[in-house]
């Protein structure tokens, strides 16, 4: 894996609160390469999401430097970055996101059609098939499970065939059953797609299962982790 996908240059976060500025991540110079798989760890408050967010363009770096794909992520403007994640990016949470009143397939679609893929459906009903919802498909989310909700939500990432996905503790509401079917479909859909996976994890055996490890600790990279080291 020689092509970096993304990188980020002495990266900082600073954000306001009510008692004034914050500073959440300092000087972070991290490389991720395509189709690797990258677990973020370290305890709560270490700044694993902020960094996640940072490479996804949703946080915009206070400092430093944020490119994904050869593009200049804090050069971009909100519109600018909706559009850059929309074509190249999937993004799962913790919390599902689905749209209340829509159904799972129209959830699935919905983004497809506003990127101007004819064939939304068609791919939507695809996904949710590969996610074992294909069944489900006319659900809305209160007649699903949370299990079945975290489906439609990587189906609705994966859809698009995104080039990076970003996943933020996405087993975090489930139980283990459940997050352990959830894990093994991300892990599948990243293969699937040939997608480059970054994580944000507590689970140290979900992070096992990661090409590399980046663990975190007061904003800053603490250790690395390569799974052959691990063994």
């Amino acid at each position: 894996m020689t092509d970096t996908v993304l990188s980020l240059t002495n990266a900082a976060l600073s954000l306001m609160g009510n008692a004034g500025r914050v500073d959440i991540l300092h000087g972070i110079s991290l490389d991720v390469h395509k189709g690797e798989t990258l677990g973020l760890v370290g305890p709560s408050g270490s700044g694993k999401s902020s960094l996640l967010m940072l490479m996804g363009g949703l946080e915009q770096a206070t400092s430093g430097k944020v490119t994904a794909l050869g593009q200049d992520l804090t050069a971009m403007n909100e519109d600018q970055l909706a559009r850059f994640r929309r074509d190249n990016m999937g993004v799962v949470f913790q919390s599902f996101h689905l749209i209340p009143t829509m159904t799972a397939l129209e959830n699935v679609a919905t983004p497809l059609e506003l990127a101007g893929h004819k064939d939304a459906f068609d791919r939507a009903a695809a996904e949710l098939e590969a996610v074992g919802l294909g069944n489900r498909a006319d659900h809305y989310p209160s007649q699903m499970s949370g299990g079945e909700q975290q489906r439609v939500a990587l189906a609705r990432a994966s859809a698009p065939r995104p080039r990076i996905l970003l996943a933020d503790e996405p087993t975090g509401n489930l139980d283990e059953a459940n997050g352990q079917a959830i894990i093994d479909l991300l892990f599948g859909l990243r293969e699937r797609h040939g997608s480059t996976l970054v994580m944000v994890t507590h689970s140290g055996e979900l992070a096992r299962r990661c090409d590399r490890t980046i663990r975190l600790r007061d904003g800053r990279i603490e250790d690395e982790t390569t799974a052959r080291a691990a063994e």
